[in-house]
């Protein structure tokens, strides 16, 4: 694992931070498969675009996404980001101007990436994508036990690895994930829950657009305090080696983020009261253009991450270039002291983001 400093939390507990009056009561999580940070600091890339073994479709993905200038390029792929984002929120890993995040687990894999994001470390006990139950304490189930949280907590994801990784059966989460219906009457989940049995698997798992529209109709129904909103069809298509698929995917998932950003605006419970953090699992490779189809620990530059957020207690920094170096697993602390909580567990837990809140 690499040196980095970990606060070790002594006992399960928690604790409310008076530092700051905060305003935040909803937190939304959107982990992100395998994408990279090439593409949302710079846009599309050239060399990948003009490269028939990865691209079919150059012509209308230069008229649609590319442009000389970074700036503009960047916006044309992910308006709300580089718009919204940019304005209001914070965006940190742009290595081009010196700012970093990486994964401190050594494998840049799913499993071990969406682990450190939840527990807070470098969990050595998970090292691949086995389905194995984790037995470390993780953020969500920690705040779903918080005076006020209990069955507040919501996940939906892509795939039936977050039953492991979150361990459903010792937390007793609400996990909706891959075959997993919505145990609910509503007529949308009984269409939600059809469509998911009907529709094409193309990746073995339940498409995004369904995870989606799931964890929308779970919002507007039951109000969660915290969701979890994992999609992974940007990872299959970058590993099938199809540029011009996963950019598309990177667009459209990016539309997505926005319309669920502006629908939470809409309802009062969630108004000007929710912080947004996006964060993906791992990179890919970048330096070696043939690399930027796989990831894992022979392809170094597959540790580098970005992380995106936004909400009423931040300082709206906009895009970060100072010379910094953030962690994956500082996640699980900074959105638990949004809630005004202290995540702290039976294992060590990387430190807060501090720049993320306002003095």
């Amino acid at each position: 694992m690499r040196s980095i400093l970990l606060i070790v939390g002594l006992a399960l507990g928690v604790a409310t931070l008076h530092a700051q009056k905060r305003k935040t009561e909803n937190i939304l999580l959107v982990g992100w498969d395998g994408v990279r940070w090439e593409e949302v600091f710079t846009g599309v890339d050239s060399a990948l675009m003009t490269d028939p073994a990865f691209t079919k479709r150059s012509g209308g993905m230069r008229s649609q996404f590319w442009n000389d200038t970074v700036a503009v390029r960047r916006e044309k792929l992910f308006p709300f980001f580089w718009s919204v984002m940019a304005r209001d929120g914070q965006l940190y890993g742009n290595r081009t101007i010196g700012n970093k995040v990486d994964v401190s687990n050594p494998y840049n894999l799913t499993g071990p990436g969406f682990t450190e994001t939840l527990v807070g470390f470098a969990d050595p006990a998970i090292s691949g994508n086995n389905k194995v139950l984790n037995n470390s304490t993780n953020v969500l189930e920690f705040i779903n036990k918080q005076e006020g949280y209990k069955g507040q907590v919501a996940v939906f994801a892509m795939s039936n690895l977050f039953d492991y990784i979150l361990n459903k059966p010792r937390t007793g989460l609400m996990i909706s994930c891959d075959t997993d219906r919505v145990d609910r009457p509503e007529p949308e989940f009984r269409l939600l829950n059809e469509m998911q049995e009907l529709g094409p698997r193309p990746f073995g798992e339940r498409p995004d657009l369904v995870t989606y529209f799931q964890a929308k109709e779970y919002l507007t129904l039951v109000h969660p305090r915290v969701m979890y909103l994992e999609m992974g069809e940007t990872d299959d298509y970058a590993h099938a080696g199809s540029y011009d698929f996963y950019v598309s995917t990177l667009h459209s998932q990016e539309a997505m983020i926005a319309s669920l950003w502006n629908y939470i605006q809409s309802i009062p419970q969630y108004k000007d009261k929710t912080t947004l953090l996006i964060a993906c699992d791992h990179g890919r490779g970048g330096q070696i253009k043939s690399q930027w189809t796989g990831h894992g620990p022979q392809i170094k530059d597959s540790k580098d991450i970005f992380i995106l957020a936004m909400g009423p207690d931040m300082p709206a920094l906009g895009e970060v270039g100072t010379d910094t170096q953030l962690y994956q697993g500082q996640m699980a602390a900074t959105f638990a002291q949004f809630l005004g909580l202290h995540y702290v567990a039976e294992h060590p837990v990387l430190p807060v983001i501090t720049t993320m809140f306002k003095k």
